[in-house]
């Protein structure tokens, strides 16, 4: 197991068996955290799907981020006060809220005139694009190994997705608005994390977003049929604001880099989503595509204990 500084122990001197890696434990609960995430935002975009059928976009996109904003600051100044607020980087929250606005906007749009599937597809090209950004931006290293399972990734979503088939109507081109915005948010939020509280970032996200929507509500905005679909509101707002609290405290222990394999899983959540609420089964062709997912996210998984030497054990709790 690597030490301190580059140094190595001894291949003939044992190592301890209840020794404790604190940088796999952080990686370990990186990983996690980010499967979780995109649970909640496949959970969200199957919310978002159901809303458009009668919600209007830029309706549902103000709420999802008002409710973000309120239920933040109804958590957070009680108990952190106007100390939440304080950053060296101002600039950078509203840039980094403006583009996840924008991300939001071509998601709603997109889920309006998209399957789930075909939609969670094109947006896995994201990864594939941050591990670009992350190799060239952030400087951050990515082996070979690591770039060809990315890659093996979108491969799969091509599988998915087929191009020439019918998926790629004019609302295909949506999605690849959103492959732009939201690939520099996450790197953004990658490169913030290091010296922001992630609650700061929750709370400057969700009040940009707010804010900017609010000035197109009096356009949008129309009479809901029941309560029913307010309480679907609720449920977007909810999933959006714990999705993204969560993948930031992901890229706080672990750099994009290591995290982007695990971001495939949203596509297996989605699917599932797809099965649940609009009885859309994958055919033979889809579920290729997805296994070869399923398959590049477990090397990926190898890959990162292989690199670290992660041990066998489970990290503690």
């Amino acid at each position: 197991m690597p030490g301190p500084a580059g140094s190595h122990v001894s291949p003939v001197e044992p190592v301890p068996r209840g020794t404790r890696d604190v940088e796999s434990e952080r990686v370990l609960a990186a990983i996690g955290l980010v499967v979780l995430a995109c649970a909640c935002f496949a959970t969200l975009d199957t919310a978002t799907k159901v809303s458009t059928a009668v919600v209007p976009v830029m309706m549902g996109v103000w709420f999802r981020y008002t409710f973000q904003a309120v239920a933040t600051a109804a958590v957070l100044l009680p108990t952190h006060g106007f100390s939440v607020l304080r950053t060296a980087h101002p600039k950078y929250h509203v840039l980094r809220g403006m583009l996840l606005l924008g991300s939001s906007v071509f998601a709603f749009l997109s889920l309006r005139y998209m399957p789930m599937a075909e939609f969670t597809s094109i947006v896995l090209v994201v990864p594939l694009v941050v591990t670009l950004l992350a190799a060239t931006t952030l400087k951050e290293h990515v082996s070979p190994l690591r770039w060809g399972l990315t890659i093996g990734g979108f491969m799969g979503t091509l599988i998915v997705l087929r191009p020439g088939g019918d998926a790629f109507s004019w609302a295909s081109l949506l999605p690849l608005g959103l492959v732009f915005t939201n690939a520099w948010f996450q790197v953004l939020t990658s490169k913030l994390a290091q010296t922001e509280n992630p609650l700061t970032m929750n709370f400057y996200s969700g009040w940009v977003g707010a804010l900017i929507a609010s000035l197109a509500l009096p356009f949008a905005w129309t009479t809901l049929p029941s309560w029913h679909w307010w309480a679907l509101l609720c449920l977007m707002g909810l999933m959006g604001t714990v999705g993204h609290f969560i993948f930031i405290l992901a890229f706080r222990r672990a750099p994009a880099s290591t995290l982007t394999p695990y971001l495939y899983a949203q596509i297996a959540f989605a699917m599932l989503g797809g099965w649940l609420v609009f009885s859309r089964v994958p055919d033979l062709v889809s579920l290729v595509g997805i296994g070869l997912i399923a398959v590049c996210g477990a090397a990926g998984a190898w890959l990162t204990v292989k690199e670290r030497r992660l041990p066998v054990e489970p990290a503690e709790h």
